[in-house]
């Protein structure tokens, strides 16, 4: 009887241990969409033998895992006919939750009422401890309007497609347009998506160009089926977020303008915002301002306000407008 209780214990032990280790599985897999069995193993802290049987364990109960042989081959959980329980910790609950709760506000265009549905369903299992956490972060949320028109509409689907190829390090062809209409077929490495001034921006590493940077999502098209898996490069030393508000400030305008301004850089960016433009250091007493603009007369009003001297390095357009100025400040004095 003693023995037969130690089996029974031992069973139950095990099962406990096994059940532990697939959901653990599952999770990594839904983490990540490829793994090589000696991968899994060394996370599992297992045999790629033991990996395997899990893998059938998971197929027996209904979840589809692909397997490809070879040296680059692996695991990767599949599409099924139905979507199967998801695996998050604490801080993937709040941050999927206040997410849907921005969605449903109309972030993303055409997907507020599929938002609402899925929040009341995740809020419906989120234990009170996690629900206390998204009112908090949510009450202490302000959304602040724009000044100036909505960003431009852009399609989920994109975003889900960047989103994942982004986790993946998957290549990705697209259609690019730019500013006049063209469009061009752009070969990528994409790293990260941003949401800026009303705008989606995906960050990557241009393969034709070989440099980084900014696109904008409402003017890209992927083409589908993605590229091949891509290993990772250092980010841009500066940080991605410096990095695309700075690529954002450079590319967003229609009209581009050098002036040189007779003061030293120090001053000089003491009174500009970052996003204004990029400055130069041209020598203790001046540098260049690279700054862009819808017009050239805007950019002269903003460039009045500075209260120091400049002049025109490289914009005819915006010389014309000084001289109109000028002409009009004279007739004033008349």
């Amino acid at each position: 009887m003693r023995k037969g209780s130690f089996l029974i214990r031992y069973d139950a032990e095990a099962m406990l241990e096994t059940s532990a280790r697939l959901l653990k599985l599952l999770s990594l897999m839904q983490a990540h969409q490829h793994w090589t069995g000696p991968e899994l193993a060394s996370r599992l802290g297992v045999t790629t033998r033991t990996v395997r049987n899990d893998v059938e364990r998971l197929r027996s109960l209904g979840y589809p895992v692909d397997a490809t042989p070879g040296v680059a081959g692996g695991y990767r959980l599949g599409a099924g006919a139905a979507l199967p329980p998801l695996l998050l910790d604490d801080e993937e609950a709040v941050a999927v939750a206040v997410g849907l709760r921005t969605a449903a506000g109309g972030s993303v265009a055409g997907i507020e009422e599929t938002s609402v549905r899925a929040l009341a369903k995740l809020e419906q299992v989120l234990p009170s401890r996690l629900r206390h956490r998204v009112n908090a972060l949510q009450s202490y949320l302000v959304s602040v309007p724009s000044a100036g028109p909505s960003g431009p509409v852009v399609d989920p689907s994109v975003l889900t497609t960047l989103a994942a190829v982004c986790r993946d390090h998957e290549q990705l062809r697209f259609d690019y347009a730019t500013h006049s209409g063209t469009t061009s077929l752009r070969t990528a490495e994409p790293y990260r998506l941003a949401h800026m001034r009303g705008r989606w921006y995906l960050v990557a590493y241009d393969l034709d160009r070989a440099d980084w940077r900014t696109f904008r999502v409402d003017r890209l098209t992927p083409r589908i089926p993605t590229g091949p898996r891509f290993t990772p490069r250092e980010l841009p030393s500066e940080g991605v977020a410096s990095y695309v508000d700075r690529g954002v400030s450079q590319a967003m305008w229609e009209f581009r303008a050098r002036i040189r301004v007779l003061a030293p850089l120090s001053v000089v960016a003491a009174r500009l915002p970052a996003t204004a433009g990029e400055l130069t250091e041209i020598d203790e007493s001046s540098c260049y301002l690279d700054a862009g603009s819808d017009d050239p007369g805007m950019l002269l009003r903003y460039l009045s306000m500075l209260d120091l001297d400049f002049s025109v390095a490289e914009a005819p357009e915006l010389a014309d407008e000084v001289r109109k100025l000028a002409t009009r400040y004279a007739r004033a004095l008349d």
